[in-house]
């Protein structure tokens, strides 16, 4: 096994690494793969020489390849190559945790390369903040809750996370959210980091799971893995964790690969987002109060604290709840706008008197730095929104908090200025990364100029493996009876894919009614990666999902069905009522290119290897099928058979 850390080819005082790269890779895919058992496949060998001239020559390039045609192999491969000559790690940013999963689970395709080429990889996951539990939630919520769940996880801490007399060098990694897989997902938001905790002044920072496991990954020697959000994160807070005296939440990189790259600009625009909630103004400024400063600050702060809670009682009037989602649509009318710009000056006039305050002297330094950094979060989120027509904004609320979110609505320039300046490699990943073979809307929308690009088909004979059955909703209650029958004709080993939670939810009520001859799992109930597990060695086993139209791979006979409940397209949330505003023709082109590329994608669930079988199971409603349905076909990769 090579060593860790070494290329695994020698490279000569004379020789050009990229020469050597082209023999090794050449090497990898004609003669090695293939005497481990390994198809060769001309599609891979293309791949893997297009992206050699992107690695070359610092290039931005799409590769865009097919199901089966062993594109993470390629970019795996060019990515740890490329970190050990540059002496500096790859990051490979996924869509979510369970495209992370299918990498680096065992069996998954960064062992199966170890194995096939003797190498020894040094990989670390970077996982994003609301995956580690938060001492700060977990600890006072333990001390008055009976839920057996939560004080398990409490019970698991370790002990030096109490011990304030223990030496850091007996600190050891704890607190990621795989660690806990029974906990569900509801249950996991009372105890995980969430974004209105204020980690830098928290007495637990020192000794909380983030902090011990960012140190970790940082340090690694050949692949960094983080999801879209997090990578954007970092670069959103590159710039003012550094002014802070606090290190990035990624180190520089070799290179950037992102896995299903067509949902980066989602994940931008979450990374810009600015989340206002109620009580974090009030804390901050209360806290500021509560120092020693000048009568003027003082009647400023009392000023922004009852304009602020007029703002937000108004806001509160105005909002209207989202069908599906947890998201209040709310119009800007010009009452809220005028507090929002009163707020705005008041609060740039509190920073200005926060100078004068800190010459005094009579503040903490730390204090002041806090205070600071929210006061101009605050002044910039509004700007944001005064902006005419640059801002999505709603509100959300839950029993008892209260967030106005925005969001900015194009993220382009500040992609093309922070991310794609930089002289490094940059692949994109995916088998949906263009509209019938044209690259240009997702290069426009990520602010990219001039990438190169390419397409490969997937290599499997879908003809004799694949068949597609297409259905006719006629209402919720026959559809779901159909589906249960379904689901039984199949003995299980079924996806059940649904537009959204709220779906999904609805076909949870009807069939927790029912007896099942086999186990349905529900996305949420548990941990991801453990409950993909669960689906995958249990081969009679039903998964029903609403987000793993992407990355979900399970080979084999424990996934020979996918059943697509409805048309995934796009909610009538605020983000996407935004983009149909500023299109000419809405449906056209933001939700028939959403709904058929996420199509695409949960299609792409069911044949994973060659000698996958299975069906497609896919309903419409008479009026989708009368609009979409030459859309919807001239996508598919066989012809569908409609059974009603």
């Amino acid at each position: 096994m090579a060593k860790q850390g070494s290329l695994p080819f020698t490279v000569g005082k004379t020789d050009n690494f990229f020469d050597r790269l082209g023999d090794y890779i050449g090497d990898v895919f004609y003669d090695i793969l293939p005497e481990q058992g390994y198809e060769l496949r001309d599609e891979q060998i293309y791949m893997a020489f297009q992206l050699e001239q992107a690695f070359k020559n610092k290039r931005t390039i799409f590769a865009e390849a097919g199901v089966g045609t062993g594109k993470t192999f390629v970019y795996l491969l060019y990515a740890i190559c490329y970190a050990r000559y540059k002496g500096v790690p790859a990051i490979i940013s996924c869509a979510d945790e369970t495209l992370i999963e299918q990498l680096v689970k065992k069996d998954g395709d960064i062992e199966k390369l170890e194995k096939a080429l003797g190498l020894s990889v040094d990989v670390r996951l970077a996982k994003a903040r609301e995956n580690y539990v938060c001492m700060k939630k977990l600890d006072p919520l333990a001390q008055q809750t009976e839920d057996e769940d939560i004080l398990r996880v409490y019970d698991e801490i370790p002990d030096f996370v109490f011990d304030q007399g223990i030496s850091m060098q007996k600190f050891e990694r704890y607190g990621d959210r795989k660690e806990y897989p029974w906990v569900p997902d509801e249950k996991w938001e009372a105890i995980a980091w969430d974004p209105l905790q204020q980690c830098s002044t928290c007495e637990w920072r020192h000794r909380s799971g983030q902090t011990l496991n960012r140190e970790y990954y940082r340090h690694a020697q050949d692949l960094i893995i983080c999801s879209h959000d997090f990578y954007m994160e970092h670069i959103w807070t590159k710039e003012s964790r550094k002014r802070e005296g606090q290190m990035p939440l990624l180190p520089e990189a070799s290179c950037v690969v992102f896995d299903e790259g067509h949902l980066l600009e989602f994940a931008a625009q979450k990374g810009l987002t600015y989340r206002f909630n109620f009580h974090a103004l009030h804390n901050v400024l209360t806290g500021y109060m509560g120092q020693d400063v000048r009568e003027k600050s003082l009647m400023l702060v009392e000023d922004i604290l009852e304009l602020h809670e007029k703002w937000f009682n108004r806001l509160a009037e105005q909002a209207v709840r989202v069908k599906g989602s947890n998201r209040m649509d709310v119009s800007m009318s010009p009452d809220i706008l005028e507090m929002a710009r009163t707020l705005h000056r008041n609060v740039d006039q509190l920073l200005e008197q926060l100078v004068f305050d800190a010459e005094l002297f009579t503040m903490d330094d730390y204090h002041i730095k806090i205070i600071e950094e929210y006061l101009e979060f605050f002044s910039y989120g509004l700007s944001v929104l005064l902006k005419d027509d640059e801002g999505i904004y709603w509100l959300e609320e839950n029993e008892t908090e209260s967030s106005l979110v925005i969001m900015p609505r194009l993220v382009e320039e500040v992609l093309r200025k922070e991310v794609f300046s930089k002289n490094i490699p940059f692949v994109f990943s995916s088998a949906t990364l263009s509209q019938d073979g044209d690259f240009t809307y997702l290069a426009d929308s990520l602010g990219i100029k001039q990438p190169e690009a390419f397409s490969v088909e997937s290599p499997f004979d879908y003809e004799s493996n694949m068949q597609v059955n297409g259905h006719t909703e006629t209402n919720q209650t026959d559809k779901w009876k159909k589906i249960g029958e379904q689901m039984k004709t199949n003995d299980g080993g079924s996806l059940v894919l649904f537009a959204s939670e709220e779906e999904m939810s609805a076909f949870r009520e009807w069939a927790e009614e029912k007896e099942w001859p086999f186990q349905v799992l529900y996305e949420g109930d548990e941990e991801i990666s453990t409950m993909v597990r669960k689906f995958q060695y249990d081969r009679s086993a039903v998964l029903c999902a609403f987000h793993m139209w992407e990355g979900l791979d399970v080979p084999g006979a424990s996934l020979n069905q996918v059943i697509i409940s409805s048309l995934p397209f796009p909610p009538k949330d605020p983000v996407f009522q935004a983009k149909r505003k500023h299109a000419f023709d809405p449906d056209r082109q933001v939700d028939l290119p959403y709904m058929l590329l996420r199509l695409r994608q949960g299609i792409g669930r069911l044949i994973r290897t060659s000698e996958d079988r299975g069906t497609i199971q896919l309903w419409m409603k008479e009026e989708e099928k009368q609009i979409h349905r030459e859309a919807v076909e001239r996508v598919l990769p066989v012809a569908m058979d409609w059974k009603d």
